[in-house]
């Protein structure tokens, strides 16, 4: 309960202090907007649930891209590192968010993601790759899908 608490306190003030400070910079394309809307409601959900967010929006200098979130999952796989890429949308009426996560996008994050690894102390991890689809529709509260290990470090043959 305190967790939960803290964490919603938490969201509160960096929800308004990124109100504040979007009005003071030139305006974004709104799919931009959305996007980290979205990255940001999904780092407060997921530390709603326990996880441990070590990163976000993670570059490496000898890659493109970025790996979203880093989190190492909660209770009995706390010993998992999670690469997670949030796919936001404003409605459902196109295509599954999480569909966005292509061939090429997957190998992006299988790229950075061994970067990451790189740099951890020697010693094996354990880690996965998940996808959180998120769906900010009018009218409607936040919808979250949580896709964990939706695919693996070898494209599966077809």
């Amino acid at each position: 309960m305190f967790l939960r608490v803290r964490v919603s306190l938490m969201e509160s003030a960096v929800n308004a202090i990124e109100r504040a400070a979007a009005r003071s910079r030139p305006e974004r394309a709104r799919h931009l907007e959305t996007g980290q809307l979205g990255e940001r409601a999904a780092f407060f959900w997921l530390m709603r649930r326990g996880y441990v967010v070590v990163a976000r929006g993670w570059r490496s200098a000898r890659a493109p891209g970025d790996l979203d979130l880093i989190a190492w999952s909660p209770g009995s796989q706390g010993n998992t590192l999670c690469f997670i890429e949030v796919k936001t949308r404003t409605t459902r009426d196109v295509a599954a968010a999480q569909m966005a996560v292509d061939s090429r996008k997957r190998r992006v994050l299988r790229r950075l993601a061994r970067h990451y690894i790189r740099q951890l102390p020697p010693g094996g991890v354990t880690t996965r790759f998940d996808i959180l689809s998120i769906y900010f529709e009018r009218d409607r509260p936040a919808d979250f899908e949580h896709f964990p290990d939706a695919f693996g470090w070898v494209e599966a043959e077809r």
